[in-house]
């Protein structure tokens, strides 16, 4: 059985005017979200990933291995709860992490000024594929081997000698130039390599490069012939290779390989090379 109360017209009359019933006090959701710390969840969705931190450990060995310094602008990619840019700004660096969930943002930001690295960390809330980061000297990564790969093409024509360091997951063919580890997890360190494929002329005749991310195989052309060249490899703008017995080295600014080369006998030369543009269009039609 329901009963139903009912209150004299005098009592309603006299609880109304002397305002004995407050009214309820208004409701702010933004106010009652403020007080409620965001706590993320090992495992929640994302934009392109779920979200699983890097341990701590390994953060640190990642930035050891890019060789991280205050003269450095590392940008983290899927910066989640802001770990690692926290970290890279705490070694000096200028450190930036672009992150799609505007909470894990909001979170990294708190934790930036709690660590005392406001200053040197910022957090973007973004898409990593809209964002520019061209201007990185380090990155940081932590994504699907999908992803990685769907980045490629942007983090190889950055500047040459930007280092990039993905937790857990390879660049398909792309081979790393590093691997290490922590707590039993992998990392991998990329080296962008400078670009020359091509043709480079020297003193003595030319040089045919065929450049494969950071391996090199190719011709070397002389007064003596040809010669294959072999161990062919670049480390940022730093090139080597061996032909005709001799190990050249040396390093590539833009249309121009400056460095030694040191003879099986003994005997080190300077030699360079400048790069042969590629012909035209008119050109390749015989116009």
């Amino acid at each position: 059985m329901q009963r139903t109360w009912r209150l004299a017209p005098v009592i309603v009359a006299t609880i109304f005017a002397t305002g004995m019933i407050a009214a309820p006090a208004a409701f702010s959701p933004g106010a009652y979200a403020a007080e409620q710390e965001y706590a993320p969840q090992v495992g929640q969705e994302g934009k392109d990933v779920i979200w699983v931190p890097t341990p701590q450990s390994l953060v640190e060995r990642m930035l050891d291995m890019a060789k991280l310094t205050a003269k450095d602008i590392h940008y983290d990619l899927g910066s989640g709860d802001g770990r690692t840019v926290i970290a890279a700004a705490k070694r000096g660096a200028q450190a930036v992490g672009v992150e799609y969930n505007p909470d894990m943002v909001a979170l990294s930001e708190r934790a930036a000024e709690k660590e005392g690295v406001s200053g040197k960390a910022r957090f973007i809330h973004g898409d990593i594929f809209q964002t520019d980061f061209s201007h990185a000297t380090v990155l940081t990564l932590y994504l699907l081997p999908s992803l990685n790969v769907k980045l490629r093409p942007t983090i190889l024509s950055m500047k040459p000698g930007t280092r990039v360091v993905s937790h857990a997951f390879t660049m398909d063919d792309w081979e790393p130039d590093q691997t290490d580890s922590a707590d039993g997890r992998t990392a991998y360190l990329w080296i962008v390599p400078a670009r020359v494929d091509g043709t480079w002329r020297t003193a003595s005749g030319e040089i045919v490069l065929k450049q494969k991310y950071q391996k090199l195989s190719g011709t070397l052309k002389s007064g003596n012939g040809a010669a294959s060249i072999s161990g062919g490899k670049l480390n940022g703008v730093q090139i080597r290779f061996n032909a005709n017995g001799v190990r050249y080295s040396g390093r590539v600014n833009g249309d121009r390989i400056e460095g030694t080369a040191q003879a099986s006998a003994g005997g080190t030369t300077k030699w360079s090379a400048t790069r042969v543009p590629p012909p035209t269009a008119a050109q390749k039609s015989g116009a």
